[in-house]
């Protein structure tokens, strides 16, 4: 798995009727875009994770999301 600054998490949900959790990746913290990474949620909550095998990375940006 790598990422860079700007593209989103996609955490799966885990069970039937759970939905997936989107984070955007602020800081690469792992050499040549592999993890740890900081992300930070929606509500601005930051957090640093290591993705299992339940995520991937979209590396749309936040912006070419939206459109």
């Amino acid at each position: 798995m790598r990422a860079q600054k700007g593209d989103r998490l996609v955490v799966h949900g885990r069970v039937v009727g759970q939905n997936d959790h989107v984070v955007e990746v602020v800081e690469v913290l792992g050499r040549n875009g592999t993890p740890p990474y900081r992300v930070r949620a929606e509500n601005g909550h930051e957090t640093i994770v290591s993705p299992g095998p339940d995520s991937v990375v979209d590396h749309r940006k936040q912006s070419d999301a939206q459109q």
